[in-house]
């Protein structure tokens, strides 16, 4: 399980800039511009357009997410296990699990990206 927080911007260029400037390389975009994952060596962090998201986010919100390494649905049978309910979602990227956490904040889990239908590498 990889840590990927997911930073909520108004403009997704000037902060790709600002992360490749520290030091991150971008792997993966969006065509529509609308998601950039970049990864350093200590990790990475996805930007997200605030005015695409799912749910209202301002400039500088970070959500907390996951890839996993593996099946979802094995996440999902561990989480259960723990007493929490999980929801697995097909998105335009592929799936994800989304679980509430004990604070009442939504977690997302996400597979790795296997269909770049929609995005460009590098």
């Amino acid at each position: 399980m990889r840590v990927v927080p997911v930073r909520f911007t108004a403009d997704p260029a000037a902060m790709r800039r600002f992360l490749e400037a520290l030091g991150l390389a971008t792997t993966v975009q969006a065509d529509a511009g609308g998601w950039v994952a970049l990864n350093g060596s200590g990790g990475g962090v996805g930007l997200h357009a605030d005015a695409s998201a799912d749910e209202p986010r301002s400039p500088g919100h970070t959500d907390l997410s996951f890839e996993a390494d593996e099946p979802l649905e094995a996440v999902r049978s561990r989480l259960a296990a723990a007493g929490f309910e999980a929801d697995i979602i097909d998105e335009s990227f592929g799936r994800s699990l989304r679980v509430v956490d004990p604070d009442g904040v939504t977690v997302q889990v996400n597979e790795a990206m296997r269909d770049d239908h929609g995005y460009t590498r590098g």
